[in-house]
């Protein structure tokens, strides 16, 4: 059975995740045309999928999963909050830069050799659909 190290770096990891989905409600809350703001409902919802996937994984593993992103990324959050331009371009290229910076290359970095296989595998798939979503926001910048 994977040790505790798995367990806390999966929790880790699922804190991004809920970083990401409280960055997309902002990022919501300012856009005006629909269909971006579908475009960003639908990789909001992507991020929270995955949210439930890490915490079941966490949970079959025997440990609790997180349930927020923690005092650091509440506090991120909520001074990110104020700092979300408002312009539409602007906050396509602010999505951007969280998803590929946070959403995979820290992840990445953050998940490097302490995962059993079935929690790599799983880590591993959600890094590619967040890869699907930076060439996604990448092609809405006009």
């Amino acid at each position: 059975m994977p040790g505790k190290d798995v367990i806390t770096t999966l929790n880790e990891f699922l804190k991004g995740q809920y970083m990401g989905i409280h960055a997309y409600e902002h990022y919501i809350q300012r856009l005006e045309d629909p269909e971006i703001k579908r475009t960003f409902q639908h990789i909001q919802q992507e991020h929270k999928q995955h949210a439930l996937q890490v915490a079941e994984r966490i949970q079959n593993l025997g440990g609790t999963s997180v349930d927020n992103e923690g005092m650091f990324g509440s506090i991120q959050g909520y001074i990110g909050k104020f700092m979300i331009p408002t312009e539409q371009n602007k906050i396509i290229d602010s999505a951007l830069k969280g998803e590929s910076y946070y959403g995979i290359e820290l992840s990445e970095e953050m998940v490097k050799g302490d995962l059993d296989q079935e929690s790599k595998q799983l880590i591993e798939s959600i890094l590619d659909k967040d890869r699907e979503h930076v060439s996604l926001l990448a092609s809405l910048i006009h």
